[in-house]
């Protein structure tokens, strides 16, 4: 007799399957293959959807596993790239915007503010700053008013044009009407009126920007009056003539010499002061240009002499100090973070490491360049100190001793100008643009890593396609093995009963 011993296969554990860029194309894949196998009935026995997935995951799992540890390390880079550029650009705009507010500076101020004030221009250094000043005549606009008033400020005067000349001029005693006029280099102005009331000469001689303001003022009776006001200094005096006047009634808003229909309230003249001895002259009650640094707002006359003085912003320095230090401080303490040489993202990244240089350099750098030997050009020497973990310190009373010995060199390293390299926040923004410039700073290392992310991607992409491939391989491979498989059980079977019924048979 023959007998056959069949045999249960045993079926290979399952491993956590890889990740796939698309789980819609793997389950698709899965429940073709499953529906395969369900149609060749028993075939092998062995769960090969299970085992392509362990085989294909076992050739590609170390590549992966590298391109996900790369992908981890760059998004941290990244990360830490953009944390250092918001820190550092961040410090460079706060310290700029404190040292060009005016409030760290020195500020003028005058023993009469009736007759003067005075305050101070950005980035000027007025330390020891004394002067006296005498303001014996303000700057003021000529201002002419006509005369007759008109019942309503609606009704037309008439049609035609009117000139209008800018000079020097000079007025009567009493300072009511013009007795001399000598033209200026500039053009006269000519202003079209049609069918004119009050308003609408107004508006055509504001429309106009000439120098010269028109206004419509009505008095209690509701009566209207034109007033025309030129500007301050003795340049700006004005004359209005009336041409191509049919009806005769535009020639009562004529100004000028001999003009009867209107009247001086104030006449053009400039401002007169004697700063230190010597006399000068303004077209404008604010100047800007006498004194350097300053800017003087004239308020009244005296015959009585102003001082100008400044005095040093003590607690606002110190307290910028202070500011200064802390915020510092937290910078330094991200950049340690991110370059740590054990587990910082950033420990080779030579900009970090740069960034981090030009910090610590920071503190003893000379930030004055024309200072007088033996005052104060570095953050050390007026009082802030250097810990051992590279974070700084303020020594108070340093502080207040140099703020009392050399209260300019103090607020010349707290100051701003533009055209100057002086001073902690020039100092600050040079670190920055550095540290974020795009060829070779944090800005450079952005983009480099960024770059390699985009290559990661594309790598990624590249092995998903290997492994799909792979998986379509191994999948068609062990379809046609089940099927031949059945077959072999097939003729088994049939050989099976074939073999059992000759035995039978015997």
């Amino acid at each position: 007799m023959v007998t056959t011993t069949s045999t249960t296969s045993t079926p290979t554990p399952t491993p956590a399957p890889s990740p796939t860029p698309s789980p819609s194309a793997s389950s698709v894949m899965g429940s073709a293959a499953q529906a395969l196998f369900t149609s060749l009935a028993t075939g092998s026995g062995i769960d090969t959807a299970s085992l392509v997935s362990s085989l294909v995951q076992a050739q590609f799992a170390t590549k992966t596993d590298a391109l996900k540890a790369q992908q981890t390390a760059l998004t941290a880079q990244i990360s830490g790239i953009s944390t250092l550029k918001s820190d550092i650009t961040t410090f460079a705009t706060a310290l700029k915007t404190l040292t060009t507010n005016g409030t760290l500076q020195s500020q003028p101020q005058t023993t009469n503010s009736n007759v003067l004030t005075a305050s101070a221009q950005t980035g000027a250094v007025l330390t020891g700053l004394t002067s006296t000043i005498t303001v014996s005549q303000l700057a003021s606009a000529q201002v002419a008013t006509t005369q007759t008033p008109l019942a309503d400020r609606t009704t037309v005067l008439g049609s035609g044009q009117l000139t209008l000349t800018l000079g020097s001029a000079t007025y009567s005693s009493d300072g009511t009407q013009m007795t001399g006029f000598t033209a200026g280099s500039g053009t006269p102005v000519t202003i079209d009126v049609t069918d004119g009331s009050l308003d609408s000469i107004a508006n055509a001689i504001n429309a106009k920007k000439a120098g010269v303001t028109a206004s419509v003022v009505t008095d209690v009776d509701g009566k209207a009056y034109l007033s025309l006001k030129g500007t301050t200094g003795t340049t700006q005096a004005f004359t209005l003539t009336a041409n191509n006047d049919p009806s005769g009634n535009l020639s009562q808003l004529n100004v000028g010499i001999g003009a009867t229909g209107t009247k001086m309230s104030s006449v053009a003249q400039n401002a007169k002061l004697t700063v230190d001895g010597v006399s000068v002259e303004r077209s404008s009650n604010t100047v800007t240009d006498l004194i350097n640094g300053v800017k003087l707002q004239l308020n009244g006359t005296s015959p009585v002499p102003v001082s100008l003085t400044t005095t040093t912003q003590t607690d606002a320095l110190k307290q910028a100090i202070s500011d200064f230090v802390d915020s510092y401080n937290t910078v330094l303490a991200d950049i340690n973070t991110q370059t740590d040489p054990q587990n910082g993202p950033l420990k080779s990244d030579t900009a970090a490491q740069g960034m981090l240089n030009s910090l610590r350099s920071l503190t003893t750098r000379s930030l004055l360049s024309n200072a007088q030997p033996g005052t104060p050009t570095t953050l050390a020497e007026i009082g802030i100190s250097t810990n051992r973990d590279g974070t700084l310190t303020v020594d108070d009373d340093a502080v207040t001793n140099a703020l009392n010995t050399y209260p300019a060199s103090v607020e010349a390293i707290f100051s701003y100008s533009s055209s100057s390299s002086d001073g902690v926040s020039v100092a600050m923004n040079g670190i920055s643009l550095t540290s974020t410039s795009t060829l070779y700073g944090l800005g450079a290392s952005l983009t480099r890593y960024t770059q390699q992310q985009s290559d990661l991607s594309t790598q990624q992409d590249d092995l998903t396609d290997q492994s799909q491939q792979m998986s379509d391989r191994l999948t068609q491979q062990f379809a046609s093995m089940n099927s031949k498989v059945a077959a072999y059980k097939s003729t088994q079977t049939f050989l099976t009963n074939q073999i059992a019924a000759w035995n039978k048979s015997d």
